[in-house]
Parts: structure tokens; sequence; C-alpha cells
């Protein structure tokens, strides 16, 4: 898959494509980068990418023509290199839908995407009204540009390609792959002492080799958090259907005053 990303600032993007286990995802062009500095397509001598606000107010706001110009430099070389159907244009704005485990899921097994990174007040409406596929946030916050949730994208997307990590199963473990968030992990050592005199120890079921007793504390564990944190997730959930009989039991615990949490 291919991922075109049109930024002002490319160079943010190298240190994160090379370090850590996703990197093979990179090298490998599992994942291709191809990185689109949008002040090559600024014509005039100041390499202008963006002007002042109709209307007033504070800030600037990036310009049509470069923007049109870069776009249209990328899907020209997409095609060439691969005549694909015209790619997912996706733009990074606090207004758009919030990043889930499902759409990168989704992304992930896709041909690719162009991503759009604004900076400064945002990109001329008529530019995302006329190319934008998709718009995507990271959050309910705003950050200085789009650069910093596009790499999330592309890290999320990386790590659910075939032997990017070493546990293939590790993915499928992770918080919201099954819609819960993830169960407490633990490792050496067996007994943990602390400087203020306590002895933490490993949950005795990790260490007893029952491989289902493991799964259900870890299960139990995934849904007790879920409930305290994120309860809206149970209830999704729930409505889809991935609560057993055995999930319904252990859940009616949770409101009791002796609450296993």
């Amino acid at each position: 898959m291919r991922f075109d990303l049109i930024t002002l600032f490319p160079e943010l993007f190298g240190p994160h494509l090379s370090v850590g286990v996703t990197r093979r995802a990179f090298e490998s062009r599992q994942v291709d980068v191809r990185l689109w500095q949008l002040r090559d397509y600024a014509e005039d001598n100041y390499r202008r990418v963006d002007d002042r606000p109709y209307g007033g107010g504070p800030g600037m706001v990036m310009l049509v023509e470069p923007l049109e110009r870069a776009l249209a430099a990328v899907k020209a070389q997409r095609l060439a290199e691969s005549a694909e159907a015209a790619p997912a244009i996706i733009h990074f704005s606090p207004t758009g839908r919030r990043i889930d485990q499902a759409l990168v899921q989704e992304l992930a097994s896709s041909p690719g995407a162009v991503l759009l990174c604004g900076r400064y007040e945002g990109m001329d409406q008529r530019f995302l009204d006329r190319h934008v596929t998709l718009e995507l946030s990271l959050g309910d916050f705003v950050l200085s540009g789009g650069e910093l949730p596009a790499l999330a994208l592309l890290d999320a997307i990386a790590r659910l390609q075939p032997g990017v990590l070493n546990d293939a199963a590790s993915h499928q473990q992770d918080s919201f792959s099954d819609g819960l968030l993830d169960c407490p992990h633990y490792s050496r050592p067996e007994l943990l002492h602390t400087p203020e005199g306590e002895a933490l120890p490993v949950p005795p079921v990790l260490l007893s080799g029952h491989h289902a007793q493991i799964a259900r504390w870890r299960r139990e564990r995934s849904l007790a958090l879920t409930w305290a944190r994120r309860p809206e997730l149970i209830e999704a959930a729930r409505q889809a259907g991935r609560l057993s009989r055995a999930d319904e039991k252990f859940l009616a615990t949770l409101t009791k005053p002796d609450s296993p949490l």
C-alpha cells in the first residue's frame, strides 16, 4: 500500500519511520510512504502557500493553487506507477471522524491514501470540498498541524502488516481489537520489592500454567478495565454480540459492593 503525504514539514517523518519495530513495514515498502513538500508547488519567489483569510480574523489560510498542483502531481505519479483508481484523500482536522481501531484495520487492508497535513488556520474550504473524501481527528483537542495525526495513523497501520510484529498475534490482543481495552501485563521479577517496603507479586493465575484460567483472567481484567474507564465500549460490544454469557455474568458482579475491580 502507498501513502502520499503533502506537508510543509517532511523532515518530521524520517526519524519516526526509521525506528522501532514498525520500521520493518516502511523499509520493506509494505507501507510505502512518499513525502511531498508543499512549497515545491508554490510559484512565487517567496514559495508562499498561505495568505490572510477573507473576512478578517487571526491566522493564515493555506492557498488553493499550491495544494491543487501538489495533489495533481501525486495523482499523476500514482497513476504512472500503478494505474490504480483514484486514492482516498484524507485531511486531518478537529472536525473529522475520530480515528479508531476499526478504521485503522480498514485502512491497513486498503491500497493506501493521500494524507493532507494542514497548518495555520487550515486549508481553503474550496479545496477540501473538491477533493477530500475523509476527514480524521485524533481527539477533541487542537494540534498545530496534521503531521502528528498522520504519523499516528501510519504507525497504527504499519503494526498490522504481516511480519512486522515479532509475534503475529500481538495486535490481536491490543486494546480495541475486539472492542475492549487490553488487560494488564506482567513480567520479571515475580515479586517486586518497592522502596516503600511493599512486596508486589505477579497475579498467581499467570504463574499457574493453566491456559484456560489465564485466558479467562485476562478476559475479566479487560472487561473490568473497560467497564471502569470506557463503559460505552461495553455497550457497543454487547450490541455487536461480542459478549459471552460468562462475560455478562462477570460484568454483573462489577455493580456489587464487593466488585473484584
